[in-house]
């Protein structure tokens, strides 16, 4: 983990360096000396890990969110639960014209109907039942700024017609009300839902879907991104360090390789929560397999190497996940590892691994 100070000195070695050491150096360089970048991370935690991680030349996702931000196109953010579709949604807020403006969120799927309307366009006073003033809706207070709409596909046919109005006019009415009212708002949807097959399902309004999807970027789930996750582990093994108040601790290669194995159905969402919860769980300085969930550590039993480039680093994880997944069955592991029994023995004890993970 190097400073701004100490980069400069490592630049001059970069060319000796494996690719993938190359690659990060470069994006930690990039991320300190963009003030927005940092603005961004200090507010959001999140934020740090999916920018970092995903700052290299492969991916296209910050890429397609750079092109845009400039611009008042509607966007469009598909992808799983926990993948960072808000995150990424603040992120061309703020790189956009409009970043010293409100950036406001509504989840469209934790509200019925006629809340959810109400808290969109606002309502007159008397308008239903217990609306005893008026009140001023989420495309009002996020005028001139960015309206961000989670779980877009949740919504109702009647919202949807409303919706789809506001989008081709950019003015809408209070709910209960007369007047109409202009607005300038740049929208960013997003949703976990195949919309064109809820469109088939005749559950979503075809002419709404090319309107919001204007500039559609996919969010991929971490398990198809599992490069990202050294960088993501040790960022939130970072953050939990401090927000707990321990001192700072990192993954073992050990933890590293069983983290990498597993798929992350809830994607970095859940690898953040199973990483304080390591935090709050480690005594000592290094997070270890034995201090992640069950689930975890008995996944599927695929090896995805940890990211030290020596062959000693990696050939230890591979020794130490068979185990894992055996039981500490020494003759099961070796025969699943296609050595002897005798030489598992002699490389567990060179690198002293012992049944903690240590």
């Amino acid at each position: 983990d190097f400073g701004p100070s100490e980069l400069p000195a490592l630049a001059a070695f970069l060319p000796a360096l494996p690719r993938d050491v190359k690659v990060a150096v470069e994006f930690r360089q990039r991320a300190w000396i963009n003030d927005g970048i940092l603005a961004l991370l200090a507010e959001h935690h999140v934020a740090l890990a999916l920018v970092d991680a995903r700052w290299i030349p492969r991916s296209t996702m910050l890429k397609l969110a750079e092109r845009v931000a400039p611009t008042h196109a509607t966007v469009l953010l598909v992808g799983e639960t926990g993948t960072g579709k808000e995150v990424l949604a603040k992120y061309i807020h703020n790189a956009s014209p409009r970043a010293d403006k409100a950036f406001v969120a509504v989840n469209c799927a934790a509200l019925t109907e006629t809340l959810l309307e109400s808290e969109l366009f606002g309502h007159e006073k008397g308008a239903f039942t217990g609306a005893f003033a008026q009140h001023i809706g989420r495309f009002e207070l996020a005028d001139n700024g960015t309206l961000f709409l989670d779980e877009i596909g949740d919504i109702s046919a009647s919202t949807q017609v409303k919706l789809l109005r506001l989008l081709q006019e950019r003015a809408f009415t209070r709910v209960g009300g007369t007047q109409t009212i202009a607005c300038d708002v740049r929208v960013i949807a997003a949703t976990n839902r195949d919309l064109k097959a809820a469109i088939a399902e005749g559950k979503f309004r075809d002419d709404l879907y090319y309107r919001l999807n204007v500039f559609p970027i996919e969010l991929p789930p971490l398990r198809e991104r599992r490069v990202d996750i050294p960088e993501l582990a040790a960022h939130f093994t970072q953050l939990a360090s401090a927000d707990l108040g321990v001192a700072r601790r990192s993954v073992s290669p050990e933890a590293l390789a069983v983290l990498s194995a597993y798929d992350w159905p809830g994607n970095i969402r859940e690898l953040a929560n199973v990483i304080e919860r390591a935090v709050l769980l480690c005594d000592g300085l290094e997070l270890l397999p034995s201090h992640l969930p069950r689930e975890i550590t008995h996944c599927d039993g695929r090896v995805f190497p940890p990211p030290d480039p020596t062959l000693r680093g990696q050939e230890r994880a591979m020794i130490v996940q068979a185990l894992h997944e055996h039981h500490w069955n020494q003759s099961q592991a070796a025969r699943a590892l296609g050595i002897s029994r005798d030489n598992l023995r002699y490389r567990v004890k060179k690198y002293n691994i012992t049944r903690d993970g240590t």
